[in-house]
């Protein structure tokens, strides 16, 4: 029980990170350095891509490895692996392009002619930003059952991506109706569909746990994690138009995460 609420403890903080994202906007610090903003999404996507492959995935294949071979586990995690790549592709398909946040082109703080277009925009995106949010909050709380030194990074990398997440929703809510409680309750609401992603998944799979499940599961946490990697956070740190920034926080992302790992042994 202690692991349970520490991982949904977890999952809740990373999915609350849309709320400072969205007082950001409302406070009028959505302008803040893009710079920076490129560099700490780079860093979130080096953080999430190399725990995904270097650690994630190996443990997968020795949770496996315990119900199977060693070859039979190898193969069943990088389906797996896979499979949850396809489960986050799919659900990005079917999100309209002009609602999903992974498609959304140009600055999130663009005006737009007319107040109610904005409203639409930033309410729709709020629900786009939920469906997506709903795997990473099961995959982050996976994470801290099987094992919360690895669970402690994922958490801090969506958390940083879910920041942007919550501007994308308030910063035009707000402008569109100058309700900043409007705005902070769409963004908040947004990212809480981590919680409940983590909690369905949870009594839903909780009564077949087992060393296959798990490895099963944790092979498709990395791919959803390398998925959103390459697919959200790396393009919108390139869409700021500061390409190094965010390969330099790419790199240090790798860097930290592979010092922290070894640290730990």
């Amino acid at each position: 029980m202690e692991n349970v609420l520490f991982a949904f403890a977890l999952t809740l903080a990373a999915g609350l990170a849309t709320s400072l994202g969205g007082l950001i906007a409302i406070l009028g610090g959505g302008g803040r350095s893009k710079r920076f903003l490129a560099a700490a999404l780079g860093f979130s996507g080096g953080v999430m891509i190399y725990i995904s492959l270097v650690e994630i995935l190996p443990k997968a294949a020795d949770s496996l490895a315990e119900e199977h071979s060693s070859e039979a586990a190898s193969w069943m995690a990088a389906g797996a692996f896979f499979a949850g790549i396809a489960v986050v592709a799919i659900i990005d398909r079917l999100v309209p392009d002009t609602v999903n946040p992974h498609e959304v082109p140009g600055d999130i703080h663009e005006e737009r002619p007319r107040e109610r277009a904005l409203l639409r925009m930033g309410t729709f995106t709020a629900v786009a930003i939920a469906v997506h949010n709903f795997p990473e909050g099961f995959a982050t709380f996976v994470s801290g059952l099987q094992d919360p030194q690895i669970a402690v990074p994922i958490a801090v990398a969506i958390a940083i991506h879910n920041v942007p997440e919550g501007i994308a929703v308030a910063a035009p809510v707000h402008h569109a109706t100058g309700s900043r409680g409007r705005a902070l309750t769409l963004a908040t609401l947004a990212g809480l569909a981590e919680p409940a992603g983590a909690l369905i998944g949870f009594v839903l799979l909780a009564p077949f746990i087992t060393p296959t499940l798990f490895g099963l599961v944790f092979a498709a946490v990395a791919g959803i994690m390398v998925f959103i990697s390459f697919d959200e956070l790396l393009p919108t740190a390139q869409r700021s138009g500061h390409h190094h920034h965010a390969v330099y926080g790419l790199i240090a992302g790798m860097a930290v995460m592979a010092a922290s790992l070894l640290l730990m042994m």
